[in-house]
C-alpha cells in the first residue's frame, strides 16, 4: 500500500503508577497501519494489547512517545477534541457487545447518531442499513435479550459501523461467542475489509489472528512484526 499512514505510532510507553511502584505496559511501541489494512495485534492475556488499543482508540494517552492519527498529533489534543475523535474516525466493537439491554436492535444501532446530533428520520434510515449489512434487518424490532450471541454482536459491529469512522477497533469481538458463530463474525470481518475498511483486531487467539491480513504480536508491552497471515 502507498500514501500517509492512518495513524503511526514512534516510541509509545505506558506507565501506570500505584504509590512507589509503576508497572511499565508498552516499551518503546513502533506502530502504523495503511488505510484499508486489517491488522491483528495478538498476545497473551497481560501483555498490554489492551492498553495499545485504548491508547490507539483515543481513550487513553501514553507515558510518552509520539502517535499521529490521520495527520494530528494526538498528544497536542484537549479531552474534548479527542471525544469528537473517537464519534467521527473510531468504530469500537467490545468482547461483549455492550448493548443496551432495554433498546432494540435499531435503536441501540442509532445511539451514536443521536450523539452525534443526527435527526430521528435520517439515524432511522442509517440504522436500518447498517441492519441490513449486517443479515439483522428482520430483527430491528427485537431486544438483546431476544437475540442469540452472535446476533448481539452482530449489532454492535452495525453500531460501530453506523457513523461511517474511518477505522474500527475490535477487542477480542469473539471472545464470549461459541466456534461457529466465531467464524460468521470473522466472515463479517473480511467482507468489511474486502470494502476497503480499515480494521485493527485485538486477539490472545492465533486462529482468530489469521483472519488478518497483517500480524503483529505482542509480548510483555514489546511489539514485534508477525509477518501476513500466510505466514502464521
Amino acid at each position: 500500500m502507498t500514501g500517509s499512514p492512518f495513524f503511526r505510532m514512534e516510541k509509545i510507553n505506558k506507565i501506570y503508577r500505584m504509590g512507589e511502584q509503576q508497572a511499565h505496559v508498552l516499551r518503546d511501541v513502533d506502530l502504523s497501519i495503511e488505510p484499508g489494512e486489517y491488522l491483528s495485534v495478538l498476545g497473551p492475556s497481560g501483555s498490554g494489547k489492551s492498553t495499545l488499543m485504548n491508547i490507539i482508540g483515543c481513550l487513553d494517552t501514553a507515558t510518552s512517545g509520539r502517535y499521529v492519527l490521520q495527520g494530528q498529533e494526538i498528544e497536542d489534543l484537549n479531552e474534548e477534541e479527542l471525544a469528537r475523535i473517537r464519534s467521527r474516525e473510531i468504530g469500537f466493537i467490545f468482547q461483549n457487545s455492550q448493548l443496551l439491554s432495554r433498546l432494540t436492535a435499531q435503536k441501540n444501532v442509532e445511539l451514536p447518531l443521536i450523539y452525534a446530533g443526527v435527526p430521528p428520520k435520517e439515524r432511522r434510515k442509517k440504522a436500518l442499513e447498517m441492519l441490513e449489512k449486517v443479515g439483522l434487518i428482520d430483527w430491528r424490532d427485537h431486544y438483546p435479550n431476544q437475540m442469540s450471541g452472535g446476533q448481539q454482536q452482530r449489532v454492535a459491529i452495525a453500531r460501530a459501523l453506523v457513523g461511517n469512522p474511518s477505522i474500527l477497533l475490535a477487542d477480542e469481538p469473539t471472545g464470549a461467542l461459541d466456534q461457529k458463530t466465531g467464524r460468521q463474525v470473522m466472515g463479517l470481518f473480511s467482507e468489511l475489509n474486502d470494502e476497503g475498511r480499515t480494521i485493527v483486531m485485538i486477539t490472545h487467539d492465533m486462529n482468530i489472528a489469521g483472519y488478518a491480513r497483517r500480524i503483529v504480536r505482542i509480548v510483555d508491552g514489546v511489539l514485534s512484526e508477525g509477518g501476513n497471515a500466510a505466514d502464521a
